[in-house]
């Protein structure tokens, strides 16, 4: 629902527009020394998120149980959808970034690391055999608000474009651990996933 809210004052211009492009404005002013901003925003690079994921998908398949292809494939999917889907909202909206241009609406890196860092925390959580389990979403969390404070700080993006991408991105991979539970307990696959 925030995404659908936000989505809709952005296309009309509403007062939500104004408010994020002056704090987006003031986030810029208080931004830490440029290479430590940049390298937060590279976290969402391609070459940065995606071999995180990979290396995940692969743990997957090398240590998880029966239908050990599902996880990685499910997860492959769900950032195929996500560049989909940002790609899809950025060309239907063309909203302006703080750079110049158009298409910034919603964050692409911040989708990609929130996606591919999340995905990879819920690989792991299969598979890992010891709990605690928490510090790998918390360390996701992480990552994909350091990428997505230093996208603003740099003036690539504007608060509601990550703001947005957190909102998808929660969506995609929910709907992805909601369906791995389901197909991971399904009969005949030897009951939940394998926990090396």
């Amino acid at each position: 629902m925030l995404f659908a809210l936000i989505t809709w004052q952005v296309a009309l211009g509403g007062p939500l527009v104004g408010a994020d492009m002056r704090l987006g404005n003031a986030l810029q002013r208080t931004s830490p020394p440029d290479a430590v901003a940049e390298a937060f925003a590279d976290l969402g690079n391609l070459v940065v998120a995606v071999p995180v994921l990979v290396a995940a998908m692969t743990y997957a398949l090398v240590t998880g149980g029966a239908r050990r292809w599902l996880p990685p494939l499910c997860l492959a999917l769900a950032l195929a959808f996500t560049a989909l889907a940002v790609t899809a909202v950025k060309v239907w909206l063309g909203r302006p970034g703080p750079p110049g241009g158009t298409n910034y609406y919603p964050s692409g890196h911040t989708a990609t690391a929130a996606v591919a860092f999340g995905g990879a925390a819920l690989l792991f959580s299969l598979t890992v055999r010891r709990p605690p389990y928490w510090p790998l979403p918390a360390t996701a969390a992480l990552l994909t608000l350091a990428c997505s404070a230093g996208l603003v700080w740099r003036g690539y993006h504007w608060p509601l474009d990550v703001v947005a991408s957190w909102c998808l991105s929660w969506v995609v991979l929910t709907s992805a651990a909601f369906a791995l539970r389901r197909l991971l307990r399904r009969p005949g696959n030897g009951g939940a996933p394998h926990r090396s």
